[in-house]
């Protein structure tokens, strides 16, 4: 990247320019939406889309314009925006080739090199110091787990000669042998540390904490769904057949989404609360994918687009909070319904959202993903009741602890939101509540 596009960057100009260039690929997107062979769209030898990467597509654009329109702050206080630009581009770069690369090894390289520029927004424009212990955390598990994935792809080559995602199905060892389940855990380690699943998801909360509002919006966003993209992708390719490590992962996953839906009850810090949430709300989507239904899959990629912009939206409304009162605590955040009325009607809207309510495609997915997890056993109906429950208290506790209750003393009068604001909340939800009137964008990819 040369000189001349980071001092095209520092201006105004610049600034608006990379907005509207984002605003421009997310309407080039969306026109494949309603293209009639959404199910699959041939670019070249080595990029093409169908109906599980459009969508997503859609929600990479739209996401990373969002991140620019709620950095500001940023940019009005000439932290570096040429370089914050420049970083949000490439990441929008890495993420778009990766849901774009028909090559299992090119999405591999850029599915690791999405963390690159992350990890440049968490140390370069975090709050706090832990910010080095945070982005070690992040770098560490991913990159640690997705080695075996990187070794058996080099496996499947020798071995099968090519490595499609849109080509028949590569059966490596016989679904009776140990190296089967093997396979498979070498396959979906790196998916699952990516998701992230309970156990290991130390990595999240400490990244979420750490990273900047642009950090936040992209990791609970898209770096996230790349985990369900690419356990989608490698299901659709590697021959599957359900086994002992599949019901492990599918029962796991929902225990641990049950778990970590009750320590969002005991969080303090509104991020650390969303951060949690999305563990759970992931851990659905990987039981949903694992039960290798139609309906499963359907939901888990109908989950992805909701937790996305549903997620990103809370974290955007976190950093109005902390902008203002300078504290991430609940204790310290209450009473806002009391200064910023307009401002609290945005919150009840996520946060009825993350729990699922109608009209929204939140209550779509969990409904499909409910569906096709109790057609693999009805006992699994106690972690999912408990989720749906849980969902439902640790957003009405997040809702009532930041909106009701008296303004604490010591905060002083600050200037009210800016239409920005607004606009970016309207930006975020108007598609959670809508897209429910065209639900085939997300639901019809698989028959």
């Amino acid at each position: 990247m040369n000189s001349t596009m980071f001092m095209f960057c520092k201006n105004k100009t610049g600034w608006w320019v990379i907005l509207w260039s984002l605003a421009f690929l997310f309407l080039a997107s969306i026109t494949m939406a309603f293209n009639p062979m959404l199910s699959f769209s041939y670019f070249s030898s080595s990029l093409m889309v169908d109906g599980l990467s459009t969508p997503l597509i859609m929600l990479t654009t739209w996401i990373s314009a969002m991140m620019i329109l709620a950095s500001y702050k940023i940019k009005n206080s000439n932290n570096s925006p040429s370089y914050f630009s420049t970083t949000v581009l490439l990441l929008n770069l890495s993420l778009l080739l990766s849901f774009s690369m028909s090559n299992m090894v090119w999405f591999y390289v850029f599915f690791e090199l999405s963390l690159i520029p992350t990890l440049m927004l968490i140390m370069s424009w975090g709050y706090q110091p832990e910010r080095l212990q945070a982005g070690m955390y992040m770098m560490l598990y991913t990159i640690t787990a997705s080695l075996p994935l990187l070794l058996l792809l080099m496996f499947s080559a020798t071995k099968a000669g090519y490595l499609s995602l849109f080509m028949d199905k590569i059966m490596l060892f016989s679904p009776s042998s140990w190296l089967f389940e093997i396979q498979w855990i070498f396959l979906l380690l790196a998916f699952l540390v990516k998701t992230p699943v309970f156990s290991l998801h130390l990595w999240l909360p400490k990244a979420h904490v750490e990273a900047p509002v642009a950090g936040s919006m992209v990791l609970a966003g898209i770096l996230l769904k790349l985990g369900g993209y690419g356990m989608l992708r490698m299901m659709q390719v590697f021959y599957f057949n359900f086994c002992t490590f599949s019901i492990f992962i599918l029962v796991f996953s929902l225990m641990g989404g049950m778990f970590t839906s009750m320590m969002c009850l005991r969080q303090v810090d509104i991020k650390s609360l969303v951060a949690y949430s999305s563990v759970g709300h992931m851990s659905l989507m990987v039981g949903g994918t694992m039960s290798t239904t139609s309906w499963g899959w359907q939901g888990s990629l109908t989950m992805m687009i909701a937790h996305g912009l549903c997620s990103s939206s809370l974290f955007a409304l976190t950093n109005f909070s902390y902008e203002k009162v300078s504290s991430r605590s609940m204790f310290i955040s209450k009473g806002a319904l009391m200064l910023v009325p307009t401002m609290t009607m945005w919150w009840f809207i996520a946060c009825i959202s993350n729990m699922a309510a109608p009209p929204t495609i939140n209550l779509l997915s969990e409904i499909m993903l409910f569906m096709s997890s109790l057609f693999m056993s009805f006992w699994l109906l106690i972690p999912l009741s408990a989720m749906t429950f849980l969902a439902a208290a640790y957003s009405l506790y997040l809702y009532s602890s930041t909106q009701h209750g008296g303004t604490p003393k010591f905060i002083s009068a600050f200037t009210p939101y800016k239409t920005q604001n607004f606009m970016i909340m309207l930006l975020h939800l108007i598609p959670v509540n809508i897209l429910i009137m065209k639900s085939d964008i997300v639901c019809s990819w698989i028959i």
